[in-house]
């Protein structure tokens, strides 16, 4: 009696968890999702709708917001920095910290990889004034040089811890075999390893970008009006009298396009990269 049960109940079973791992998505999704959604809707909202409780989904959508942003033209002046320091810095740092991954994850340097942790876990918010000191002595402060620089001191150990594994975890009688037909150590790098590793370095440099894009504190004390990036154009919307909501969310729903857009693109290198990573590491 009981051995004709058991399937029932496995199958049960099964059901339940399949219910329980659904309502369990689901109320994850509906956490991370509801405030990206009333960004969106209060950016098409009034002052006054955005700050009126019983408004809710329902209500009649405005252009003025955009219109109002686009027009005083600094926001999209941000952008083009944001993207101009977010492209130059990951790009170097991953010219710089790509090749620095695979010697450390290839010749087992166990000392380096710790001084990158350390490098890595520092706040940097500790650094500010020491920097801020060296590049005012230096006439950087509020050129896209120390904006560039500045970030490249966080992507360079994040793309470094993440691409390590990566190579650690690529056979290394591939290498070997490419030297045995006359490569040198970086051509066989070069030629066999960094494709091999191209979604790692995908996920790495979208993660770099994506850091650089959202970065404030360094934003707001290096740059200028003429350099200022996009978080620091998002705080001018708050003012000691009042906060213009209904400006700020649109703004904020157009900094957050380029971003989303950046990783549909990279969708598929990103899904590999991090699954790569999880098996590998």
């Amino acid at each position: 009696m009981s051995a004709t049960l058991s399937p029932a109940r496995a199958r049960r079973g099964r059901r339940l968890g399949s219910w329980l791992r659904g309502i369990a998505i689901t109320v994850v999704t509906l956490v991370f999702a509801l405030p990206v959604v009333w960004m969106f809707a209060a950016a098409f909202k009034t002052n006054v709708q955005v700050t009126d409780p019983s408004v809710g989904l329902w209500f009649t959508p405005t252009l003025d917001n955009f219109r109002a942003v686009v027009e005083a033209g600094q926001i999209v002046r941000s952008m083009g920095n944001s993207l101009l320091v977010g492209v130059v810095s990951t790009a170097l740092s991953a010219v710089i910290a790509v090749p620095a991954a695979w010697a450390v994850g290839r010749f087992s340097m166990h000392r380096t990889g710790s001084v990158i942790l350390v490098a890595r876990i520092v706040p940097a918010i500790s650094l500010l004034v020491p920097w801020y000191y060296l590049f005012a002595r230096m006439g950087l402060v509020g050129s896209y040089t120390v904006l560039v620089l500045r970030h490249m001191f966080v992507s360079v150990p994040l793309i470094m811890w993440i691409m390590i594994s990566f190579f650690a975890g690529l056979p290394v009688e591939l290498e070997e075999a490419a030297r045995t037909d006359g490569l040198s150590a970086f051509g066989a790098f070069w030629r066999i390893s960094l494709p091999l590793a191209a979604p790692g370095t995908a996920t790495a440099s979208l993660l770099a970008f994506v850091f650089s894009w959202n970065n404030f504190m360094f934003a707001l004390v290096f740059s200028d009006d003429r350099t200022q990036t996009v978080p620091v154009t998002l705080f001018n919307f708050i003012s000691y009298a009042s906060t213009d909501w209904g400006g700020l969310m649109a703004a904020a729903a157009l900094i957050t396009v380029p971003v989303v857009l950046a990783a549909l693109l990279g969708q598929k290198y990103l899904v590999a990269g991090l699954t790569s990573g999880a098996s590998k590491g």
